[in-house]
């Protein structure tokens, strides 16, 4: 078991979302014992690439201050392919364990939609273009991990028109097939959306869980 120690949790909203989105999860980070790190960032108007190197690296350095603190991560969508980029380059010496909810690990279906319709393109964001099934997407390319990563993919979908472009179970954005990566740590199905999944207390106790023990609860 790790303790918390004051370290710190840096936390990553999705595409389109706020730090709002993870204000719930924050608190209850912080009564734990963590530091947890929650800011907003433009996840529709940057590419991964600006995200992570201007974004992420910049919020490390001003927060993150203390080598002898753990840095762990906990991201929801979008935010974790961001998470897995900066990482492939610039892993830092303290890095702690990571908890992915709904990530596009293997890129998204919705991706190829939206990249076939303009409008629908340009409310979604630059990211989006990135994250498609393509075997030379970026999410794809980054390959395995070999740090810890837990993954929480939900299989509860809010908006049946989205969903139909999505095969097998989803959560009405990324299925849960998609969510899976190679080399992480343990990986859990709960019966939540894409959308509200980080408001869920039972998902807020797995990710303590996570962060404090490498495992999540059974």
């Amino acid at each position: 078991m790790m303790s918390a120690a004051g370290d710190y949790v840096i936390l990553l909203h999705g595409m389109g979302r706020t730090a709002m989105s993870m204000h719930r999860l924050a608190a209850a980070l912080r009564s734990a014992g963590y530091q947890p790190v929650n800011r907003s960032y433009p996840s529709r108007r940057r590419k991964i690439h600006d995200l992570s190197e201007q974004y992420l690296r910049g919020l490390i350095r001003r927060h993150c201050p203390d080598p002898t603190r753990k840095i762990h991560f906990v991201t929801h969508s979008l935010g974790g392919i961001i998470v897995r980029y900066y990482l492939r380059d610039q892993r830092p010496e303290n890095l702690g364990r990571i908890v992915m909810l709904c990530p596009p690990n293997q890129g998204s279906p919705l991706s190829d939609y939206y990249a076939r319709n303009p409008l629908m393109r340009i409310a979604a964001g630059r990211a989006i273009a990135e994250l498609g099934t393509d075997p030379a997407s970026l999410p794809k390319a980054l390959g395995p991990v070999d740090y810890e990563v837990g993954i929480i993919a939900g299989d509860r979908s809010l908006n049946p028109f989205l969903a139909r472009h999505i095969a097998g179970s989803s959560d009405g954005k990324v299925s849960v097939a998609s969510a899976e990566l190679e080399g992480m740590r343990d990986f859990l199905v709960i019966h939540k959306s894409h959308t509200w999944i980080m408001y869920s207390q039972a998902v807020i106790e797995q990710i303590l869980c996570f962060l404090s023990d490498g495992r999540f609860r059974s």
